[in-house]
């Protein structure tokens, strides 16, 4: 998303046009209806996870950071943590090791955790895209996101609640995107995920800390869980120069509000088929107010064009 390329480029990362596709917005569709709307002022970029892995390696070698691949971390000390076997003191412990975080569970943070999961396969196809939007489809709590890759490719991911849905029979709730992938070829192995909405009561503890999706996630529907892991981070940064894991605390807590109220009001929406209708009924009509919305979700707008464009799109929805 826009705001994600804008906080990589402040981490000192910079993802090029021709690392992937670049796309100017988003596009639902929904029993028979669609809307788009292009982001305000910038792209998004789709973009293989090995590239964006690879870019910030490279940033990190750049800033002197001593990288021990394949050295597992087995446990955490009074004064450090167990890496590759052997007692590494350490003034600070950082725990990014995702959705099931073993230093969250170590340092007694897990406490308290609330979590709303669900499930996710992906597949990358051999097919020159044939949208500039990120689509989403929208089923019955299913969707089925579609971003276009750079090299002639297409990346299509389905979220559900369901764990044993196959992509094939989750396929005919959307016959649109299935006949566009129908002749196409897989350019990768077909790979599961899990995505969770969570919150934790703290994200600190000491001297360990966690940040991205270890300190607390947001469903995938948002698009919401790169940038919210990279701008946790810069905030880490500045509580860690200041010696005050609390600043951390609060910031992260700032950091999280908008994301998790989006995550709420889609999974609403994904649940709730009569009410994703009418909404979008109301966004096909008036195409200013999605691009308002989408302005939000981007980060990209004051809290009074908020105010206007809810009130706008509030009106209709009870009018129409």
């Amino acid at each position: 998303m826009p705001h994600t390329v804008a906080a990589l480029r402040e981490l000192g990362i910079t993802i090029h046009s021709r690392d992937g596709r670049t796309f100017r917005g988003l596009r639902f569709h929904t029993g028979g209806t669609e809307v788009e709307a292009s982001f305000p002022m910038t792209a998004g970029i789709g973009v293989r996870r090995t590239v964006l892995h690879q870019r910030m390696v490279e940033r990190a070698q750049e800033c002197g950071v001593g990288l021990l691949w394949h050295t597992p971390v087995s446990g955490l000390t009074p004064s450090g943590a167990i890496v590759g076997g052997n007692a590494m003191n350490a003034r600070w412990v950082i725990g990014a090791d995702g959705i099931h975080s073993r230093v969250r569970r170590w340092s007694g943070l897990e406490q308290g955790r609330r979590q709303l999961a669900r499930f996710a396969q992906r597949r990358h196809y051999r097919v020159s895209s044939w949208t500039d939007c990120v689509e989403i489809h929208w089923g019955q709590n299913l969707q089925a996101y579609v971003t276009p890759l750079g090299q002639e490719e297409t990346c299509v991911v389905l979220v559900s609640t369901e764990p044993r849905l196959r992509f094939e029979d989750a396929l005919r709730e959307f016959p649109l995107l299935a006949a566009r992938l129908a002749d196409a070829e897989l350019s990768s192995a077909e790979r599961g995920g899990f995505t969770a909405t969570s919150r934790l009561r703290r994200v600190y503890r000491g001297n360990v800390a966690l940040t991205g999706d270890a300190s607390g996630s947001v469903d995938a529907i948002t698009g919401e869980g790169l940038c919210l892991s990279f701008r946790q981070a810069t905030a880490l940064a500045d509580a860690l120069a200041a010696g005050k894991l609390e600043k951390y605390q609060s910031a992260h807590k700032q950091l999280a509000r908008r994301p998790h109220f989006m995550s709420r009001l889609l999974l609403l929406l994904g649940r709730n088929a009569a009410l994703r209708q009418r909404a979008f009924k109301v966004l096909a009509k008036d195409p200013g107010v999605f691009a308002r919305l989408l302005a939000v979700h981007a980060g990209e707008t004051s809290p009074l064009r908020l105010t206007s464009a809810s009130l706008r799109f509030g009106y209709q929805f009870l009018a129409i």
